[in-house]
């Protein structure tokens, strides 16, 4: 069983969450552009290679093609939306731990705190589902070759222009059939590591940096796993010429079993697992130490 967080402070989860959010966008960022392509790149016509045939192939292309900057196109619409997504989801987790205790210094217990953790995904699909719209359009049309959108907020006004609200907030379905199950597993995950990691003597708030590293890494590990296979979903989608999937994800992913096999929701796996684990590990310690400074700096906040 996990041991209960101090009561909550929505500013220091809202600057807490905003830090470690940043930590996880500047380190991932890279291999999340490789996952975008990877994932939306056209079926390979026969008798001609992939585009790309793998993590390292693609990775290697866009460096030599378009240099480092290559690797962290569409990184200004996560980063915007990082610091209130951020805290909304450590906000949203320890709501949802708050709301199953019926005192205080009740401990919950691993379903409990998936529970709490899903509630956490229900949050942050508002702030979530436009910055990854925006984030995969600018991610393929360098690799595409086309330049629609020269930045950001150029892609969410062309957006809105074409087709309103509803152009901007395309695929929250898919972003809520994604983030609901893989943030419960994350959370729960991380806390779960967290008790385990914690020597008996000591306190869970005491563990060490490298500990945090570990269970954060492996909590995001943890959370791809069950989030994938809607990822490449929500990819697709999400990139869609308007009209071309009017059933919205059953068509995507119709299309995708007869053309390319169930495998094909596994696609940007080794990106994503390459990623996983040291962005989330990043994430999680920026969360605590911000946590932790917020607390000495500030513990009446």
């Amino acid at each position: 069983m996990a041991d209960q967080a101090k009561p909550i402070s929505p500013l220091k989860n809202l600057l807490a969450g905003g830090f470690g959010g940043m930590c996880l966008v500047f380190v991932g960022h890279p291999l999340d552009t490789v996952k975008v392509r990877l994932q939306t790149q056209p079926p390979n016509l026969p008798g001609q290679p992939p585009m790309y045939s793998g993590t390292f192939d693609c990775f290697r292309k866009t460096l030599m093609r378009e240099g480092i900057m290559g690797l962290y196109r569409g990184m200004a619409a996560p980063i915007i939306g990082v610091t209130p997504m951020f805290a909304v989801c450590f906000f949203g987790f320890g709501l949802g731990k708050k709301l199953q205790q019926k005192h205080p210094e009740d401990v919950l217990s691993y379903p409990q705190l998936f529970a709490a953790g899903m509630l956490s995904g229900v949050f942050t699909t508002g702030i979530m589902t436009p910055g990854e719209r925006i984030k995969c359009l600018l991610q393929i049309q360098a690799s595409s070759g086309e330049t629609k959108y020269t930045g950001a907020l150029d892609c969410a006004k062309k957006l809105y222009k074409e087709a309103g609200i509803r152009g901007i907030y395309k695929g929250t379905v898919l972003t809520l059939m994604r983030d609901i199950p893989a943030s419960g597993m994350y959370f729960m995950t991380y806390e779960w590591l967290k008790n385990i990691f914690t020597p008996e003597e000591k306190s869970v708030n005491e563990l060490s940096v490298p500990r945090i590293l570990v269970a954060g890494g492996i909590a995001g590990i943890f959370n791809w796993a069950v989030a994938i296979p809607p990822d490449v979903l929500k990819s697709r989608f999400q990139t869609a010429p308007p009209g071309k999937y009017p059933n919205g994800f059953r068509d995507v992913l119709r299309e995708l079993i007869r053309n390319e096999g169930i495998t094909s929701l596994y696609k940007g796996f080794n990106a994503v697992m390459i990623r996983a684990f040291p962005a989330n590990a990043a994430c999680f310690l920026g969360f605590e130490v911000a946590m932790k400074f917020l607390n000495w700096a500030m513990p009446n906040l």
